[in-house]
């Protein structure tokens, strides 16, 4: 196992730039997920660590090494990508030994670490398989045991989970899970699902435009969002954002929520535009008039309420229970002020502490 260290590393396709100086620390043994939007970085940061995309400025390294400019076989790690990329006329016994076979390992060798891959993921009884005859999921798990076959310091993990349905995305979300716990490598998982994130990172790196707009565990991030992008991103349905105003010290106004908000933050100077979020855990359905019931999500556990406040603003309200509001009828909401969070109007958006 090792650690991995970008220092200030940057990416340059021609004249365009799209990683901008990125610093990070993975711990070693630690779950690292990067999480953004597409087009943000993430998967071209992870390819940068892998070695298959030049870094243009800047260091990476692995453990004690710098592998700025090591050739990928050399860097002691491994990638999983969203294709299963299995040769189909190979067993998956085959597959998974195929890589260790090439680089003259002895035969006995390689039958052991397949049979060790094997029964950590749970495949021996497809071991005479051909990729033909498996799963999604089960063709997933021979590309991860091929990777682990080569007892890498880094696994690396690009969106591997994109070409399954949802019943086999939360299956195998389980199975990374648990083999992180089980051999205890560092690992970098690249995703767009910031489900994912919040249920496997112990670290998450959530990326914009090839920058970093915060690092930190899940809950953390979660709670404490420095900018109203990783306050919207992080979270699922995402937070509601309504347009507020600084009426007095230490007072907002939001006429999306139907109320004025106490804050004990660093507000502008009265008059001041402001952004408030709240999550849709924390609101309500009560009796009142304020607000239009557009659709009801009934989940089965959970409902999603969606409501147009007379402003025109849109929230989502989470709902438990068997008593739904009808669409087109209309509802209060209530919550608590100390969940509130207020955040800059202006373009960064940043938390106001």
């Amino acid at each position: 196992m090792a650690g991995v260290t970008l220092g200030n590393v940057t990416k340059q396709f021609g004249d365009v730039k799209v990683i901008h100086g990125v610093d990070l620390t993975i711990e070693e043994g630690e779950f690292c997920v990067f999480v953004g939007p597409s087009g943000c970085g993430k998967s071209t940061l992870l390819r940068m660590i892998a070695g298959l995309e030049e870094t243009s400025s800047g260091a990476i390294r692995i453990g004690a090494r710098d592998v700025t400019k090591v050739d990928p076989s050399e860097r002691g790690v491994a990638m999983v990508f969203q294709t299963y990329a299995l040769y189909p006329h190979m067993t998956v016994a085959e597959n998974m030994g195929f890589g260790l076979k090439m680089t003259g390992h002895p035969k006995a060798e390689v039958e052991q670490k397949v049979a060790e891959a094997a029964r950590i993921l749970k495949l021996e009884p497809l071991m005479a398989r051909k990729p033909k005859a498996l799963s999604g999921g089960q063709r997933q798990r021979v590309a991860i045991g091929r990777a682990i076959v080569r007892g890498p310091e880094v696994f690396l993990f690009d969106e591997p989970l994109s070409n399954l349905d949802a019943e086999l995305r939360v299956e195998m979300r389980v199975e990374i899970a648990r083999l992180h716990r089980e051999i205890g490598a560092t690992m970098i998982y690249v995703t767009h699902d910031q489900v994912e994130a919040m249920t496997l990172a112990d670290k998450i790196v959530v990326l914009r435009a090839g920058r970093i707009e915060q690092v930190g565990a899940p809950l953390e991030l979660y709670r404490n969002p420095d900018n109203r992008f990783v306050a919207g991103f992080i979270g699922s349905p995402a937070m509601n954002f309504v347009a507020g105003e600084v009426v007095a010290p230490g007072l907002i106004a939001a006429k999306g929520l139907g109320a004025d908000v106490a804050q004990n933050v660093a507000l502008p100077a009265t008059g001041s535009a402001v952004v408030a979020g709240l999550r849709p855990q924390a609101l309500q359905l009560v009796a009142g008039s304020s607000h239009t019931v557009d659709v009801v999500e009934a989940l089965g556990g959970v409902t999603y309420v969606h409501l147009t406040a007379a402003t025109g603003e849109k929230l989502v309200v989470e709902a438990k229970g068997d008593v739904l509001p009808v669409m087109g009828s209309v509802t209060g909401i209530a919550f608590d002020p100390a969940d509130v969070q207020v955040f800059a109007a202006d373009a960064g958006g940043s938390r106001l502490r």
